[in-house]
């Protein structure tokens, strides 16, 4: 049996024969849990708050699914654009096509107004988060498979993919039961390496204001590129080369720029992983666990059953002297601080 056949017995996963989940956003959802989960972790370890990924995640997944959709619609418009029931198809994201370069986009804004909320630096959330995000690419991979959208040339090896030859981009003029290169297992081999490969250089020289996010940048811009210019799967062509194979070469370059930049920039280390004003401490602010304000006060003064009120406060009388001229050594006054 051949890899394409042993992953296409999994077949979807039903709830009821009414509802059901399709595998896609099942690898879809893990990739999400993991790379929020890692992401914590590494925030932790730099002073912040457990549990602050998920008030930033809560801006940063949806305007990532958004802009992985809407990327990947403007880069096929022959599948969505043309008649009214194709653009109706926009909506039907659960029948595959989302666009890593788009989440990208999306999710770096939804990231942004979550840490100007929580008060999070955005440099120090974006490096805790990069070998999150190729480890849930990782995942996310799995799922491509099952809507049979990364594939590449033919072959003859073992691990070869099936493609039903039903399929509106099965390549014309090959027989049916054709072997593919299977893409997406390729860059789950990438991602899991380059999530190794960046947790190591990060610990190694403490790489911070950004740099970690640069070398993921880099690391799946050079593996993206190469595995678009293998794959033969429908794709927008600009200047005859894949519009991902472009958005590939700008991850490279976006993300050297980042690291000469911050590099000069800051070549220290971060101060906090908040931003001037908005730090977090995990230490009380006193140690007993009563806490006393004037409003304490004015509502023992207002109270008539107090115990101030009912039993008098000795004031402080020196050894052997008088009471404070114009005050009884009974006096019910309370003694100033």
């Amino acid at each position: 049996m051949h890899l394409g056949e042993w992953l296409n017995s999994l077949g979807l996963t039903f709830i009821s024969p009414n509802l059901s989940i399709r595998t896609y956003a099942i690898c879809i959802l893990v990739g999400i849990i993991a790379a929020t989960v890692l992401t914590n972790e590494r925030l932790k370890a730099r002073g912040a708050e457990s549990g602050v990924v998920l008030d930033i995640a809560l801006w940063a997944v949806p305007l990532g699914i958004i802009g992985a959709r809407i990327f990947h619609v403007v880069t096929h418009p022959d599948d969505y654009f043309g008649s009214a029931e194709k653009m109706l198809h926009i909506l039907f994201i659960w029948e595959g096509g989302i666009a890593i370069f788009g989440s990208l986009i999306g999710g770096a804004i939804g990231v942004y107004i979550g840490c100007r909320m929580t008060g999070v630096r955005f440099w120090t959330f974006a490096d805790a988060l990069a070998p999150g995000l190729l480890l849930a690419q990782a995942f996310g991979r799995f799922g491509n498979y099952f809507n049979h959208e990364l594939y590449g040339v033919p072959t003859n090896a073992w691990w070869g993919l099936e493609i039903e030859k039903s399929n509106p981009a099965f390549p014309a003029g090959l027989p049916a039961g054709t072997l593919f290169q299977p893409i997406f297992l390729f860059e789950v081999i990438w991602n899991v390496a380059g999530v190794l490969v960046i947790i190591y250089l990060s610990k190694k020289f403490s790489l911070q204001w950004g740099r970690t996010l640069s070398v993921y940048l880099i690391w799946y811009g050079l593996g993206r590129s190469y595995f678009e210019s293998i794959r033969i799967d429908p794709s927008l062509i600009f200047l005859g080369v894949r519009t991902n194979v472009w958005a590939a070469f700008a991850a490279v370059l976006i993300g050297v720029i980042i690291f000469i930049v911050q590099s000069r920039r800051h070549p220290g280390r971060e101060p906090s992983a908040y931003m001037p004003g908005r730090q977090w401490s995990p230490t009380p602010a006193v140690d007993s666990d009563d806490v006393y304000s004037e409003h304490d006060e004015i509502d023992n003064d207002a109270d008539p059953d107090s115990k101030s009120h009912s039993e008098p406060v000795l004031a402080s009388v020196p050894r052997g002297g008088a009471a404070p001229r114009g005050k009884s050594a009974t006096s019910g006054t309370r003694p100033q601080s």
